[in-house]
């Protein structure tokens, strides 16, 4: 029976990437999107040209209940065997000008979505021996300045993806990979991009497809679970400014 593998956030940027490369790989995709149906709709029509019915999409938004339920009936139709938690929320979060409001968005996004998504598609990636791969952040573990709600809900995803991954074994494999410079924000400047090449010992940023490799490596490794991998050109290795 074809396997699925469900990709949240998979519109764009990194997320299409990682749908691009398991389709690739044979496996059949979930493209999950919040806002940009266009270009969710505009992929999936690319990947049922390379084979038919070989792709779908959900709209949902994963900052209400209601949506990541919506989310994971979906998915849980499917011969499901991946689930990349990788739709997150990134803005600042100023000490002196955070509201409750932003606070439970982008937490909820961030971490509780992708928690509950597991907790709730557990049965089915259990009956797959399927696999789950959290998309995390360096600054999980060195806060980023003026976005501590952001840095936060990362550290919070990475203990629950070590978490999961010892509540769902053996039958299901939870893995992290926390990237570095790979795609800059939109808003941000030149000068603070230069800063951070020169903390990076490859002196270059990533791509997509380092991410989308790397989610691939993970799907065909059955012994591995419980990992975070850092997708940094050695940037934690050798120490790194938290801004």
């Amino acid at each position: 029976m074809q396997q699925w593998a469900l990709v949240t956030g998979a519109a764009k940027r990194i997320g299409r990437e990682i749908a691009i490369k398991l389709h690739s790989s044979g496996y059949n995709v979930i493209i999950h999107y919040a806002t940009s149906a266009d270009l969710a709709q505009s992929l999936c029509n690319e990947l049922n040209q390379i084979r038919e019915n070989s792709c779908v999409t959900v709209q949902a938004y994963l900052s209400t209940e209601e949506g990541i339920n919506k989310l994971v009936k979906a998915a849980a139709k499917e011969t499901l065997s991946i689930v990349i938690n990788n739709a997150s929320e990134f803005y600042r979060t100023p000490l002196n000008d955070t509201q409750f409001k932003d606070s439970q968005h982008l937490l909820t996004v961030n971490l509780l979505a992708p928690y509950y998504i597991a907790q709730k598609l557990y049965p089915t990636l259990r009956e797959n021996k399927g696999i789950i791969i959290n998309l995390l952040d360096i600054h999980g573990q060195k806060p980023l300045k003026e976005h501590g709600l952001y840095s936060i809900s990362k550290a919070a995803l990475q203990m629950a993806t070590l978490s999961l991954a010892q509540e769902m074994g053996p039958d299901v494999r939870v893995n992290g990979i926390a990237p570095g410079a790979i795609l800059w924000p939109e808003n941000s400047h030149c000068d603070a991009q230069e800063s951070i090449i020169k903390q990076i010992p490859l002196a270059k940023c990533g791509s997509p497809a380092d991410i989308a490799n790397t989610v691939q490596f993970l799907v065909d490794s059955p012994y591995i679970s419980g990992q975070i991998i850092a997708i940094d050109g050695g940037r934690t290795a050798t120490g790194y400014q938290g801004a």
